[in-house]
């Protein structure tokens, strides 16, 4: 089992201004193969934003690109989501994500809010 603690930076922020989302993982950590972010803006469907393997490929959807930076720290099995030139349409609750040999585990989520 891997258990993931999204520890701190969604919040509410200006469109243009800057959060950098964290999140811990504990437990099985050696599974884990990749870890991510997802967010669901209300009503929609919950979406891939960044991916990062553990070898350091990385994944971003389209519409973060030169936005956002994921990035991981190996040795605090901590994942990082840097996002920066935030728009109103990034308004989501972030989810964090891991996925490893034994399944897939999601963090509980932290609102992202950016006002115009």
């Amino acid at each position: 089992q891997v258990q993931l603690v999204e520890e701190s930076g969604g919040g509410l922020v200006q469109a243009g201004g800057s959060l950098r989302l964290s999140c811990a993982a504990s437990g099985s950590i050696f599974s884990i193969n990749a870890m991510g972010w997802y967010r669901q803006a209300p009503g929609k469907q919950r979406e891939l934003v960044a991916r990062i393997t553990r070898g350091g490929g990385i994944i971003y959807v389209d519409y973060v690109k030169g936005r956002f930076t994921i990035s991981r720290d190996n040795a605090k099995n901590t994942v990082y989501l840097q996002m920066n030139s935030l728009k109103p349409e990034d308004t989501a609750v972030y989810y964090c994500n891991a996925e490893g040999t034994q399944g897939t585990y999601w963090g509980k989520g932290t609102l992202v809010t950016v006002s115009s």
